[in-house]
């Protein structure tokens, strides 16, 4: 890419990222809220089928539908923002990749979701959700930051009941989240018919407690969960040992 081209692409404060799979890149903006391992994660432990349509849910500057287009057969990709300014900077970063057909950024609210999408239905919802409640230690309530880490603008019910109305019947949920909200997630989960199928923990070290936690649900599936093997982030060298 020329410099006159990235002048014509990117805003002030932004960059282009190398997403090191297919070529793809990612505008993402420092000031803003930068994706990190955990939506890399999220890409990895979902399951998209040929021909099946996914929803990601808060979905920021577009990288989950940016990586699930890579890395799946799936036929089309949406990711639903409710910052006006974050979803257009998604929008170039899926014009870029030349990846319209497939992906699609929509601006609104994941409270109405269902009705935004009605009468849609989706085999696949994804989300990277604020991890900490709304009175959780949060400074700015306005800010960008605040919005992609509190539940200032959605909650877990919110995401629950919203995915449970848009959800194919047998259609899969993932979602990555903190370890300490693991037992409000199961039983929010089930109360809405999304039962819990999988659970895989990230440990930063093998002998570290997990920082997150993965999870797939069915919805209208029965009762029956399988933990998969733990991801280890790091090997610990030997000097720290």
């Amino acid at each position: 890419m020329t410099n006159e081209e990235k002048q014509k692409l990117l805003k002030p404060g932004e960059r282009l990222d190398d997403l090191q799979i297919g070529g793809l890149e990612l505008i993402q903006n420092p000031e803003g809220f930068c994706f990190g391992v955990d939506a890399v994660f999220l890409s990895d432990f979902a399951k998209v089928r040929a021909g099946e349509t996914a929803l990601d849910l808060g979905t920021g500057n577009g990288i989950i539908p940016v990586l699930l287009s890579a890395k799946t057969e799936g036929k089309k990709f949406t990711g639903l923002e409710i910052q006006a300014d974050t979803a257009e900077m998604a929008r170039r970063s899926v014009a870029w990749n030349r990846l319209e057909d497939r992906v699609e950024i929509v601006t609104g609210d994941i409270r109405e979701a269902s009705q935004i999408f009605k009468p849609v239905f989706f085999d696949v919802i994804t989300t990277n959700p604020p991890y900490m409640p709304a009175e959780h230690g949060i400074r700015n309530a306005d800010s960008a930051r605040a919005a992609a880490r509190h539940e200032v603008l959605c909650t877990l019910d919110d995401i629950l009941r919203e995915s449970m109305r848009l959800l194919q019947d047998k259609g899969r949920f993932y979602m990555i989240h903190r370890p300490f909200r693991l037992t409000e997630i199961l039983i929010k989960m089930n109360h809405y018919k999304i039962e819990p199928k999988r659970i895989r923990f990230i440990h930063p070290y093998a002998d570290k407690e997990p920082v997150l936690v993965m999870v797939e649900g069915v919805r209208g599936a029965r009762p029956g969960v399988k933990i998969d093997p733990p991801i280890i982030i790091y090997d610990r060298r030997p000097a720290e040992e």
